[in-house]
């Protein structure tokens, strides 16, 4: 199983930015080792300039979100064929702050999940507990809901390979916070168990990837635990120097 090393560049960027980014990380993660794959989810604007600046590297393109229908009346959305035109191979879908500020519910995440992978698309489906919910003892079960919402719809057909789970718990994203050793092996092993569900003996092919607050120094430690296959990054995947270290880690 690869390592997936996923940079989210969020609402940031232009596309001069976005290419010159993209070249220079590509020259800094070159030879990519065989055990990790690198992924970059650009804003929809920048994706076409994005596809241009990946082409003939290892870096794979991911759009940041998707609407579960293929074209219709649905202003200010996009489908996951819009994103195949653009060049992507990969999208997210329920990232925290799409589910708390845009007020997404688990059920929406589970028919965009289900729809992207319908079409073609890989999916990088996110989850994570506030810190409310953490400080009352709901980890397990704000997971476990999440989780059997997002897959809800997921035919057992569909290759494992094509799902990764970014565990990020909110009160770690954009904190500087990072969850401690012991608290993101506690996260991931309770999802590798809750795959089960859906993967049956297939569950320890599904990548569980972790987000939340890593950086250059962080990251070789935290891809180090168990049942950490790689990680989702933000603020610092701005920077190819920054991202292309922790690519590397």
């Amino acid at each position: 199983m690869k390592l997936l090393m996923a940079a989210n560049w969020k609402m940031y960027k232009n596309q001069e930015s976005a290419r010159a980014t993209l070249v220079e990380l590509a020259t800094r993660i070159a030879p990519l080792p065989q055990d990790r794959e690198v992924a970059v989810f650009a804003p929809f604007t920048l994706l076409p300039a994005c596809a241009a600046a990946v082409q003939g590297s290892p870096i794979r393109l991911g759009g940041q979100n998707c609407y579960p229908e293929s074209e219709g009346a649905f202003t200010g959305e996009i489908s996951p064929g819009m994103l195949q035109d653009a060049g992507c191979t990969l999208v997210l879908t329920g990232h925290s702050e799409r589910r708390a500020i845009l007020g997404e519910s688990d059920e929406f995440v589970g028919q965009k999940t289900a729809f992207a992978l319908q079409l073609g698309l890989d999916v990088v489906l996110c989850i994570g507990e506030t810190l409310a919910q953490r400080e009352a003892g709901k980890l397990e079960e704000v997971l476990a809901r999440q989780l059997a919402a997002g897959l809800a719809d997921v035919p057992a057909s569909v290759p494992p390979q094509r799902i990764s789970i970014a565990y990020e718990p909110v009160w770690a994203i954009g904190t500087g916070k990072v969850a401690g050793p012991v608290e993101i092996v506690a996260a991931h092993t309770a999802v590798r168990h809750m795959l089960h569900n859906n993967f049956k003996e297939n569950a320890s092919q599904v990548r569980i990837v972790y987000g939340g607050s890593v950086k250059p120094d962080n990251a070789k430690e935290i891809i180090a635990l168990d049942n950490v296959n790689g990680v989702l990054v933000g603020g610092a995947s701005l920077q190819a120097e920054s991202f292309s270290r922790i690519a590397l880690a």
